[in-house]
């Protein structure tokens, strides 16, 4: 009996999908799905869009597998990079973006409204927040932070060394931390 595929390696999932194995290929995007989508939310800020853009990446990928090649760079790297460029032509495209107060996302039914609520809050806050920063300090942070990717996975996305990784964060912690600092300070003085 051949084995399911969810029984496979990622390394088989993707050689079977780039013979045409539609199956297989589900198996990676529901795998490596929550990954990219909050990847891209917390670069768009709006849950329709960064839906959309997640399923322009899977869409992107599918019809570029037979380039990929499994030695070169990690699948999930591969993808971020794909989510990385599509950001970019968002950016490029002067697409306006709809403001983040529809926010519809999955949380747990267990939690209260108001611990929903404290966490939207907090999402607006880091969105708005990471907004201001440079491309490259947007990516690493959600790398690194809301995706929990370690230095070496961290710098196989990005394509740099572990060092220039830590460099990286460093300035966009450094950075991310005077613009929540003002945005305290502006609160402060609106209340």
């Amino acid at each position: 009996m051949p084995a399911q595929s969810s029984e496979l390696s990622e390394e088989q999932l993707i050689q079977r999908a780039q013979r045409g194995d539609a199956n297989a290929f589900g198996d990676l995007y529901e795998q490596q799905l929550a990954a990219i989508y909050r990847y891209i939310f917390y670069r768009v800020g709006n849950v329709a869009e960064a839906e959309d853009l997640t399923e322009t990446v899977f869409l992107k990928a599918w019809e570029a597998l037979g380039r990929y090649r499994w030695r070169e760079v990690p699948f999930s790297a591969w993808l971020y990079r794909i989510a990385h460029n599509i950001i970019i032509d968002r950016y490029r495209s002067d697409h306006e973006t709809v403001s983040y107060d529809d926010q519809t996302e999955v949380h747990d039914e267990a939690d209260g409204p108001e611990e929903w609520l404290a966490e939207v809050e907090t999402t607006e806050v880091l969105i708005e927040a990471l907004a201001q920063l440079p491309p490259d300090h947007q990516q690493v942070l959600v790398l690194r932070f809301i995706n929990g990717l370690n230095h070496a996975e961290t710098s196989r996305v990005l394509g740099r060394s572990e060092e220039a990784v830590r460099v990286l964060q460093h300035r966009a912690l450094k950075a991310m931390r005077v613009i929540l600092q003002k945005q305290t300070a502006l609160e402060s003085e609106a209340a």
